[in-house]
């Protein structure tokens, strides 16, 4: 026999009222953000109160704590993500077009980039060719291993020397680099 107050009888408005502090806070530890963890709390409510039949589910409480977290967890990918690709306008607006690049400028990248060939031309040819396709290409170190007939270990190594490497030369050239 059920009772009218009992938590299966609960209704979906009821557990979130319940519940909603520990909600949120459960939210907050996986986003950093009480404003954010609030908006994804509301958002899980909505989601939940959209469902066609949430009256089957046993656990309502246990349930919204499950919906909350993938939510937070999805929010927090989201932002990471986004923060990595975005940039403050400003940032965009301080790039200078090749077009106001001044005769000196272009001349010292030229000489950059004469230094950092040559770098690259006193490296052993297996490791060159390691660092030029991970790093210009975007080959995986696994593709490369496999591609040379090396551990994916040795891989990352030859990339680590030869950007030691570069580095030093171009310390050489440039001691505030």
């Amino acid at each position: 026999m059920r009772q009218v107050g009992s938590v299966e009888s609960q209704t979906l408005c009821d557990v979130f009222t319940t519940h909603r502090r520990s909600l949120i806070g459960v939210a907050e530890r996986i986003t950093g953000c009480r404003h954010h963890a609030e908006d994804v709390v509301q958002d899980a409510f909505l989601k939940l109160l959209g469902a066609e039949s949430t009256s089957s589910i046993r656990a309502k409480a246990g349930y919204m704590m499950m919906v909350v977290r993938n939510l937070a967890i999805d929010h927090y990918r989201r932002k990471g993500m986004e923060s990595r690709l975005l940039v403050a306008e400003e940032e965009g607006q301080a790039v200078s077009t090749p077009e106001a690049a001044s005769p000196e400028s272009v001349n010292v990248n030229r000489q950059l980039l004469q230094t950092l060939d040559s770098a690259l031309a006193d490296l052993p040819e297996r490791t060159r060719y390691a660092f030029e396709m991970h790093r210009i290409h975007g080959h995986s170190q696994k593709d490369i291993a496999a591609t040379l007939g090396v551990s994916p270990t040795l891989v990352n190594f030859m990339i680590r020397d030869a950007l030691i490497h570069c580095r030093k030369t171009m310390k050489r050239i440039d001691p505030l680099s």
